[in-house]
């Protein structure tokens, strides 16, 4: 009764309760101003992302309304802003283009059914408690991810900045190649509005730390622009503006549920949806490493699942959180989700009051914010220090950058396959240190070997790690070297404090290295083992093989059960005789002369 009664917590069903408390006038106010922002920013981006996909541009506008309210409500960060990205849309039009013909109402319906079923999936994979693959995406990983994306943002806009003409979604390498192909076309009227733009926001997030700076610096750029277009003529400054929008709600939809298009549809939502995730989870993450908030990775399933299974009923296609738009929103001082509810609302009112306003807005003072943001995104301090510190992790951060500007889907997947294999490789190598005992009277514990005295017969090894399948060849190889070192020690005590689990393979490793030491003529014995460790060699049938009494528990004298089985004539020659034991009588009991 009281697991099912923690699994309806209100909490759970409801995650906004979680932090309305916080809601105040001041927290009111930031996240209205970053509302705004936010929805100046989505206008032409709704509008280009929904021509990617195939779909025509209002589409893109309600892709950022219904779904982006459900994801702030019902997710567990408080940055993260969802809504059409690049890289979904993309997925989509390659999707769905070969099954119908883009633009068309047939064309719409099947991608509403896409939306509905990657909302869907998401949903089950929430509830199901698949979040857990969040902690699979490294801290190192985020880093990298940020950092290449925020390099995309920057470069996705450079055709703005510049008014270069570069193909929309063009790689990034072709890119940075066009700009210096073209670099004689560039066009002063338009770089200039977005210089100014970014000179604005910058000395206005100096000087003027009280006011919105993004929006200083557009109204500034719009400004600016339209007294070039004024006094010079848009044929001469080729200064571009959003142009006037249509100004409706999103207008209610309903996907095509036969079988035939969720026949077709449903491989592909599969694919939306896993890319739709890890984009999600890993903005979100990113952002939690500035704002030090902790994300719920099986609530932001749930949040992303119930946005797109709502969005597919306001007719917007599929969504995730945008890397940009939640970069402005947390760089604009958002408090709560209820900057992304305001950013959704401003959207509609502006649609229907002052759409034709939009047409003010020039590209190139977007361009000018969005470098802004991206530069803000790239963590130079953490980039220097895992640069410099650490080879491995090093590897990881560059692979998925560099992997991320090559193709954001597979640069993350790529930087989390690589953090996994080295991973991998690590606890496939669990430490094991040669040991004696403590030399203080009284004391239980073993200290390193180094420049101590061992004993003749026994080795003691201190095992730190697991000791599962990919790790059997290692812990074999080290068991193996104490009879390479020295022959004559036949016994062997492990430290077992440090190992924290064994599976069937290492339990099979045990085993038939105590039934090896015993052919020998020694044995196999453990100290300070955890009770799950032998739980599994009881289940794994292999404790007989050790015997229950060559486990000892803390501050057992151990050796006092294993000195009479060593030779009595190798003890009674030995000179080192680190045991209180050893000192006083030999293993046959007979007292030493």
């Amino acid at each position: 009764m009281s697991s099912l009664l923690r699994f309806f917590h209100p909490h759970k069903i409801f995650p906004f309760l979680r932090w309305w408390p916080m809601v105040s006038r001041e927290t009111n106010k930031v996240d209205l101003l970053s509302g705004f922002t936010g929805a100046m920013i989505v206008l032409p981006q709704g509008v280009a992302f929904a021509t990617i996909a195939g779909l025509p541009p209002q589409y893109g506008l309600y892709a950022a309304m219904v779904p982006a309210i459900v994801a702030a409500m019902f997710g567990s960060s408080w940055h993260l802003v969802s809504g059409p990205t690049t890289a979904i849309s993309i997925a989509v039009f390659a999707a769905m283009s070969p099954l119908a013909e883009p633009g068309t109402e047939h064309f719409i319906s099947m991608v509403l059914t896409l939306t509905f079923l990657t909302g869907l999936f998401q949903l089950i994979l929430g509830l199901a408690r698949m979040g857990v693959l969040v902690n699979f995406i490294s801290h190192t990983v985020v880093i990298g991810f940020t950092a290449g994306a925020a390099i995309l943002i920057a470069g996705s806009q450079i055709k703005n900045f510049f008014g270069l003409d570069i193909a929309r979604g063009a790689p990034f390498h072709i890119v940075i190649e066009q700009l210096f192909i073209q670099f004689g076309n560039i066009q002063p009227y338009v770089t200039t509005i977005a210089i100014v733009t970014l000179i604005t926001g910058i000395l206005s997030r100096i000087y003027l730390p009280k006011l919105p700076y993004m929006i200083v610096a557009m109204v500034v750029g719009s400004i600016v622009a339209f007294i070039f277009n004024h006094e010079v003529g848009f044929e001469h400054t080729h200064i571009r503006t959003v142009g006037a929008l249509p100004g409706s709600l999103p207008p209610f939809s309903l996907p095509d549920f036969s079988y035939d298009t969720l026949h077709k549809v449903i491989f592909p939502a599969l694919i939306v949806t896993m890319l739709a995730l890890t984009e999600a989870v890993s903005i979100s993450r990113a952002i939690a490493t500035k704002s030090e908030q902790r994300i719920n990775g099986n609530q932001e399933f749930i949040g992303q699942g119930l946005s797109n299974i709502m969005g597919s009923f306001f007719s917007g296609y599929a969504s995730s959180g945008s890397f940009n738009r939640t970069g402005v929103n947390y760089a604009s001082g958002a408090r709560t989700p209820l900057a992304t509810v305001y950013a959704s609302i401003f959207l509609v009112l502006i649609l229907l009051l002052v759409g034709p306003l939009a047409s003010y807005l020039p590209t190139a003072a977007m361009a000018g914010i969005l470098f802004m943001v991206a530069y803000g995104l790239i963590d130079f301090h953490h980039i220097k220090q895992i640069t410099l510190h650490n080879r491995s992790e090093a590897v990881i951060l560059w692979v998925t950058m560099i992997g991320t500007l090559i193709n954001l889907e597979e640069g993350i997947f790529f930087g989390i396959l690589l953090s996994l294999i080295i991973y991998l490789y690590r606890v496939s190598k669990p430490n094991i240190e040669t040991v004696v005992p403590a030399k203080e009277e009284g004391s239980y514990h073993f200290v390193g070997a180094a420049d101590h005295a061992e004993c003749p017969q026994l080795s003691m090894l201190r095992v730190n790690g697991a000791i599962f399948f990919g790790a059997v060849d290692h812990v074999q190889n080290s068991l193996m070297a104490v009879d390479e070192r020295n022959p004559m020690q036949k016994h062997l005590m492990i430290a077992a404090k440090g190992i924290s689990f064994i599976d069937a393979a290492g339990a099979e490793l045990l085993g038939q290295e105590a039934r090896r030491r015993k052919k020998m003529g020694g044995g196999l014995y453990f100290y300070r083992s955890h009770d799950e460790v032998i739980d599994c060699l009881k289940k794994s049938h292999r404790l007989d093989d050790i015997g229950k009494e060559a486990f000892f528990t803390v501050r057992e004298n151990w050796f006092k059960a294993v000195y009479p089985k060593l030779d009595n004539e190798i003890c009674r020659n030995c000179p080192h005789r680190i045991f209180p034991e050893c000192k006083t009588e030999l293993p046959d009991g007979e007292a030493r002369a």
